[in-house]
């Protein structure tokens, strides 16, 4: 599994109801995209749900590293770039995925955090794979995963929910369209 986002901050006055028009236009277009375990369209308002930014932000579960690749080489990731210009996309190594009970994802939350120095690198990911399961069994959950960039020796915990209140720490996101379809094949458990 390879988690991927990049995150288009908007100026404060921006009109959200943009985005939220660009995705009712064109978020089934991954609905059936080889490779793609899932992408939640995502999107913070900036003095909503304690957001202090406009922000586009889709976050991605890819199954296969050549369904990336096609998405971001092959045309699709142009469009984006063509309209907002070309951001920064971040990549995560997969350290863990498991699939949870809720079924319509409304919120995500994404928390970031340092890989602490201290200790070892084991000990760190085996506890975000305690997490991303102790999440995923969380009253509400849809999904759970967390990633690494070993550049930056940065973990990510992702999760979505069917509910506006997660049992989650983090940043929390509304989705505007979940596609996934390659969920049923990402691999639960440890990635390693």
């Amino acid at each position: 599994m390879h988690a991927m986002q990049y995150e288009l901050t908007m100026p404060a006055d921006y009109d959200m109801d943009i985005i939220r028009r660009r995705v009712s236009r064109i978020g089934h277009l991954l609905d059936e995209w080889e490779g793609l375990g899932a992408k939640a369209y995502l999107m913070r308002e900036r003095g909503v749900d304690g957001s202090p930014v406009n922000q586009y932000a889709p976050f991605y579960l890819w199954d296969t590293v050549e369904g990336m690749n096609s998405f971001l080489w092959g045309g699709a990731f142009q469009g984006l770039s063509d309209d907002f210009g070309r951001p920064s996309v971040r990549q995560w190594t997969g350290v863990a995925y498991e699939a949870g009970g809720g079924s319509a994802a409304r919120v995500a939350v994404r928390r970031r955090q340092p890989v602490p120095d201290a200790g070892t690198l084991s000990g760190v990911m085996e506890d975000a794979v305690r997490e991303t399961g102790r999440l995923a069994a969380e009253d509400g959950a849809v999904l759970a995963a967390a990633a690494v960039d070993t550049s930056r020796w940065e973990l990510v915990h992702f999760s979505l929910w069917e509910h506006d209140v997660p049992k989650a720490e983090g940043e929390l996101f509304r989705v505007l369209h979940l596609s996934a379809p390659g969920l049923d094949r990402l691999r639960r458990g440890r990635q390693w």
